[in-house]
């Protein structure tokens, strides 16, 4: 039996603090999909050489699902590659962006614990910064029933590279803001078991670093677009946001920062019988 889905997702029974707060964070992308589309970082070209490295497949004529698609910045990527790309979303405004920015791709709404799609339909289920917000206990299943023989389940994670020294002083400048909420913890959740506490997929593990150079607003645009900032009161956000302007122009005078990311990857196929 799957799970009915409302306008934004999965019905899920009555949820306590911890549960409402998630749900909060899930939903706050969007009324900021704007920001979010503009700010965020995309993903380099060699993870997506790396995926078709571990599928033994090229990316080109695939049929792909990228779930929790959100403004298409994965979505884009794939189709550039060549593949046959279907998005499925379940926020009303991060659908609304993808459609402006991705016109000619169908997109769905709907989400990864309760996929809108035939079963045994795709090569391929990608979910780029999604899988956090599924209960692995209905996305592994469906999941399973989605991808054809022989088909992969695909999550990935862009995450700060906290050996770079500045990168790590803001990390912890964000954690004492947020003391509490353990998000160094969030952040690195990156393994098998956390992906499919049930055991049954076997998930391989890679790591692609990269780097881009952006104007400091951008770089403070990008942060505020994660949900603990957007369920966050504007008044203490826009403390927050003045001080970390004041520490980062310190380390780039210039007002351009190089971001440094490792993409966390895990992928594992289905078996063909």
């Amino acid at each position: 039996m799957t799970t009915p889905l409302t306008p934004d997702g999965p019905a899920t029974p009555a949820a306590g603090p911890a549960q409402a707060r998630h749900s909060a964070r899930a939903h706050s992308f969007n009324a900021a999909a704007a920001q979010y589309a503009a700010n965020r970082p995309s993903y380099p070209p060699a993870l997506f050489d790396v995926l078709e490295e571990l599928t033994g497949r090229p990316l080109k004529g695939a049929r792909v699902v990228d779930v929790g698609a959100g403004t298409g910045l994965a979505t884009a990527r794939l189709r550039e590659r060549g593949a046959d790309v279907i998005a499925v979303e379940p926020g009303a405004g991060m659908a609304a962006e993808f459609r402006r920015t991705l016109p000619g791709v169908p997109v769905v709404r709907g989400n990864g614990n309760a996929l809108p799609l035939a079963g045994h339909s795709a090569d391929l289920l990608t979910y780029a910064q999604a899988w956090h917000w599924t209960d692995p206990a209905l996305a592994v299943p469906e999941a399973r029933r989605v991808l054809r023989p022989g088909g992969a389940l695909a999550l990935w994670w862009n995450t700060d590279a906290h050996d770079v020294p500045w990168i790590a002083d803001s990390a912890r400048r964000v954690d004492r803001h947020f003391a509490g909420l353990n998000l160094a913890a969030e952040k690195r959740n990156f393994n098998a078991r956390f992906a499919d506490p049930s055991g049954s997929l076997d998930f391989v593990h890679r790591e692609v670093r990269w780097s881009r150079r952006v104007p400091l607003d951008i770089h403070l645009a990008n942060l505020g677009s994660h949900s603990v900032f957007l369920t966050d009161t504007e008044e203490r956000v826009a403390a927050f946001f003045a001080e970390e302007r004041r520490h980062l122009l310190s380390v780039f005078p210039d007002g351009l920062v190089e971001e440094t990311y490792d993409v966390h990857l895990l992928l594992a196929t289905t078996s063909t019988a």
